[in-house]
């Protein structure tokens, strides 16, 4: 996988904020050596925050984040200054731009809200060819000219400094096989697959297993049972499609490991341990009780959609209980969480691991259980215990 192939997940997003015409638009085209956002002298061109994946070198791939100003105005201006915070949650490293020697009030508040959410950051004031002359510049905080590409080396030296926080390590599958061993990958062809490819976390899975000099071997759950005879030999691991989880979990051997893609990407992103709480909690349902469904991404959803149409009737059926539902998708994430009984989420294998962090705990904030779908499917059907047999630690959690 090359860089330019790097999911957007995976990338580290850096975003851009600041003030109306602080130059913004400027200091990433500057970062990044291209001509990505419209530079104008009109306050307020940016609108709507932009996202673009891309490479700056010599970091590699990143998502560039340019927002609205944050000193908009108006009824609309709020919306987009609204807008500009939201992609707080989503920023790995904040990069604050100010126009001139010293900050707004708006910057101040910003650079406390940054501050609450544990976000790395550096200060960058833009348009230093127009300040008096000596005036007092701060230390650790950078000065230049996104325009002239002044400062800029500088400042791309700090943004890559900051971005060691995101090389952690951690693997998908890689830490669980050694070279050579089989998993076996379950992957339903069904209406809901995408035409002519598999899914992200497929995709990812296989290339993890591939960099450990392991074996994938990939099949749908009708092909599983003689995939497994012809083997030869036990897999390590089966990894399903949480859609498909009972009826792959009737054909793997008890003494064979199971688990699922959704339940692997929650381990990945730090959230197994919260989700198989979460879990839990659909066995406590009461008659009016609201859940709320939501996912990470937008699509165009089928006539048999897993989170509108399967899940709501699974729920209802182990629960015996009338319970309503709420569905969001894409940047869509309620403010207010009240009024819901629990939250079950996808496996965000579009999100970055700052935004699934940040919404996993505003849920816990307000106290309310939170799981995604292949926890919550595995819970249902009885095999929750076993599809977290390959992850001791969390596997306590349940005795």
């Amino acid at each position: 996988m090359g860089l330019n192939d790097t999911p957007s997940a995976d990338r580290i997003h850096i975003g851009i904020f600041g003030m109306r015409n602080a130059g913004k638009s400027s200091v990433m085209n500057a970062l990044t050596n291209q001509d990505i956002a419209i530079v104008s002298d009109v306050s307020g061109t940016t609108t709507d925050p932009v996202l673009k994946a891309m490479e700056m070198l010599p970091l590699g791939p990143v998502v560039m984040i340019d927002t609205p100003g944050i000193d908009d105005e108006g009824e609309l201006g709020a919306l987009r200054v609204k807008k500009s915070y939201q992609m707080l949650n989503k920023t790995d490293i904040a990069v604050l731009v100010v126009c001139g020697a010293e900050e707004s009030p708006q910057d101040i508040a910003l650079i406390e809200r940054i501050k609450s959410k544990n976000i790395p950051y550096v200060i960058f004031h833009n348009k230093t060819d127009a300040m008096p002359e000596g005036v007092r510049r701060k230390d650790g905080h950078y000065y230049g000219s996104a325009l002239k590409k002044e400062g800029i080396e500088e400042l791309k030296k700090a943004i890559i400094a900051l971005s060691e926080i995101k090389d952690n390590g951690k693997r998908i599958i890689a830490d669980l096989i050694a070279p050579l061993d089989t998993v076996v990958l379950v992957v339903p062809i069904d209406s809901a697959a995408p035409k002519g490819r598999l899914i992200l976390p497929q995709q990812q899975t296989i290339r993890d297993i591939l960099e450990a000099g392991g074996i994938s071997v990939v099949v749908r759950e009708t092909e599983l049972a003689e995939t497994l005879q012809k083997l030869g030999h036990k897999p390590k691991l089966v990894v399903t499609d949480s859609q498909a989880f009972g009826k792959v979990s009737a054909i793997v051997p008890e003494d064979i490991l199971l688990t699922s893609f959704s339940i692997l990407f929650a381990r990945y992103k730090g959230i197994l341990e919260t989700a198989v709480k979460g879990a839990v909690c659909l066995d406590h349902l009461e008659n009016g009780d609201r859940i709320l469904i939501s996912e990470g991404c937008t699509h165009h959803r089928q006539c048999d959609d897993i989170g509108t149409v399967k899940l709501p009737k699974w729920i209802k059926k182990h629960s015996g209980k009338e319970i309503s539902f709420d569905f969001t998708s894409g940047t869509e994430f309620p403010d207010d969480l009240n009024g819901y009984r629990m939250i079950i989420h996808c496996g965000a294998c579009m999100l970055n691991e700052r935004e699934v962090r940040y919404r996993y705990r505003c849920a816990e904030e307000s106290g309310i259980p939170i799981t995604n779908y292949g926890t919550a499917i595995a819970h249902m059907n009885g095999i929750l215990r076993r599809s977290l047999e390959p992850f001791e630690d969390i596997c306590k959690i349940l005795k």
